[in-house]
């Protein structure tokens, strides 16, 4: 460390030479520049090293008594922690109330040594991470650990320009936690790369999201209540389904039971179901999101649910477009514009149910779809309603181009009304506007023929 004597006879040195140089980011006089070495910079900064508490990058034994022991001398003094660069090998470490632990991005790895937990906390204050690679090496978690970060009830969490890789579990389990997830890369987590539940005024943002087992980023909540997680500016990419079933997962960005998020900005392929699926969110905003090559429906809003809006979105690649639908369980309330879906397939990841894939865009209940293009919907550009579920749609001024149908209506009693106008149809191989009673047609082409269905307005739709 440096001592009073040789900060002075370093300073007498500069005074001779007026000499400068940089080190660490800092402009030094050269003559001391030596004298400043990554400890002492990181005690002018405020922060302890991990050295000065007898934790060392590349030592091949377990550190993590010692590792605790920093972390808690640390939260005593509310002090920031650096950590040099290498390999710290960790296991059961129980994070106290106030953790500031930063390294060298890319070369400060903390590795996981197994048998228990990795990095586990509940109750904290303040909990921040930085710089950092956290590697759970694929090893075993227990039973009591969510992922390779397990964090429950913290006023405040930042993981800021870390990579999470190589999870057994989920990479980030945040549960009732306040805070913000940028810049990251996780990947390779056996279940989803961050799962946060019950969370307050969460932000993910700007991370890349990568071949995860089950998930990409999951946002839901136990019970439907407000939640306000913004979902922004990610890249996702490769999201499986190992634990099978028909939507639970294999999704990109998963809301369950969260109202009022926002998912926007979003980069998602390869997903095994959908790239984006809310089930049972109010109020969610779904915008200016690009989708490719979904396993299932691409942007999803479904049962109970009042409120989504789902705008300039391109969806490219999938088995259906985008479907706002289970008015049977209460799902309605949404506005559908501006979105561009293509290249659609009939084929999905398990057997489909009546109608089939192949649908570029489904609402049911209260809804107002206009300005979308749709092109290669091999099914139907537009489907409104299933059976009796239907009520107050407005499908107005959308573009359809090379469907089977270019929109389907359901015409069963007792659904409510629907207008169908100013509607560009191209190359609708069965018909421009058809009715329906659920998956089969029982009118003819609604644009080329007078209908007196009641409810239903059919007008100055243009058929080619």
């Amino acid at each position: 460390m440096l001592d009073r004597r040789r900060f002075l006879a370093a300073s007498a040195g500069i005074a001779a030479t007026g000499g400068f140089a940089a080190s660490g980011g800092l402009a030094l006089p050269a003559a001391a520049a030596s004298l400043f070495s990554e400890p002492v910079l990181a005690a002018m900064r405020g922060s302890i090293n991990a050295g000065e508490l007898g934790v060392h990058p590349a030592a091949f034994d377990d550190q993590s008594r010692a590792f605790s022991q920093m972390l808690d001398k640390a939260s005593d003094q509310d002090a920031a922690v650096f950590l040099p660069p290498g390999q710290y090998n960790v296991s059961n470490i129980t994070l106290p109330r106030r953790v500031r632990l930063s390294g060298v991005p890319g070369a400060t790895r903390l590795v996981y040594a197994g048998d228990g937990h990795m990095l586990a906390a509940e109750g904290a204050d303040h909990l921040e991470f930085t710089g950092l690679l956290i590697d759970g090496a694929n090893r075993w978690l227990g039973d009591s650990a969510q992922g390779l970060i397990d964090a429950r009830g913290v006023a405040t969490f930042v993981l800021d320009n870390c990579r999470v890789i190589g999870s057994s579990r989920n990479g980030l389990a945040l549960e009732r936690v306040s805070g913000r997830v940028e810049r990251c890369e996780i990947s390779g987590a056996a279940d989803a790369g961050i799962w946060s539940v019950e969370a307050g005024r969460m932000q993910i943002a700007g991370n890349t999201i990568l071949d995860c087992g089950n998930g990409g980023i999951l946002v839901h909540r136990w019970q439907p209540a407000e939640d306000g997680t913004i979902v922004t500016g990610n890249r996702i990419e490769r999201i499986l389904s190992r634990s099978g079933g028909t939507g639970q997962n294999g999704n990109g960005i998963n809301v369950f039971r969260a109202g009022n998020v926002i998912v926007s900005g979003n980069q998602i392929s390869d997903c095994a179901f959908s790239a984006i699926r809310s089930n049972s969110g109010s109020n969610i905003q779904i915008g200016g999101n690009t989708c490719r090559r979904s396993g299932e429906t691409a942007i999803y809003s479904e049962f109970i649910f009042e409120g989504a809006v789902i705008a300039n979105n391109i969806v490219d690649g999938a088995a259906n477009g985008i479907s706002v639908v289970n008015f049977n369980e209460g799902g309605r309330l949404s506005t559908v514009t501006g979105n561009l879906v293509r290249n659609l397939s009939e084929t999905g990841p398990y057997p489909a149910d009546a109608p089939g894939f192949g649908v570029g865009i489904s609402v049911e209940a209260d809804a107002s779809v206009s300005g979308n293009v749709v092109e290669d919907a091999p099914l139907y550009g537009i489907n409104i309603g299933w059976g009796p579920f239907m009520r107050n749609v407005v499908a107005t001024g959308n573009v359809i181009r090379a469907a089977g149908e270019g929109i389907a209506v359901s015409v069963v009693e007792g659904t409510g009304s629907a207008i169908i106008t100013d509607n560009v149809i191209d190359g609708a191989l069965r018909g421009a506007v058809v009715g329906h009673r659920w998956a089969e047609a029982v009118t003819g082409d609604l644009a080329k023929e007078v209908t007196d269905l009641p409810g239903l307005t059919v007008e100055r739709n243009r058929v080619s």
